[in-house]
């Protein structure tokens, strides 16, 4: 079975960076989309960046110009360098991954960690 593990999160002051990494194990045979989200308490969990197999991204406005999602297939990572952060980027961010692992096609979640901006 397929799993995703998160790390890099932490308690970072207003204007600092955090790079988050996700990186999945297990009997995977292809990963398609990776997926950065988060929820903020009180809110609903919201896409914050995409990145497809071949490389394509997206990112929600809110962090455009400051985000930057990557991946290393032979690694089967994905990152999340934030970077002029705020305090409104404090929230628990998840991994996502559409991958086709041992049992089966479908979408994997990590533990998610908690990103924490303030001063």
């Amino acid at each position: 079975q397929a799993q995703l593990v998160e790390s890099g999160g932490g308690l970072v002051q207003p204007g600092g960076s955090l790079r988050l990494s996700c990186a999945a194990s297990g009997s995977i045979y292809s990963i398609y989309a990776m997926n950065w989200y988060r929820q903020a308490p009180g809110k609903q969990r919201e896409l914050v960046a995409a990145i497809t197999s071949g490389g394509s991204t997206n990112y929600a406005d809110s962090v455009k110009g400051r985000f930057t999602i990557s991946r290393d297939n032979a690694k089967n990572t994905v990152y999340l360098q934030m970077n002029s952060l705020k305090p409104e980027d404090t929230a628990v961010y998840y991994c996502n991954a559409d991958l086709w692992a041992k049992d089966g096609r479908g979408h994997y979640w990590g533990q998610g960690t908690q990103v924490t901006v303030s001063s």
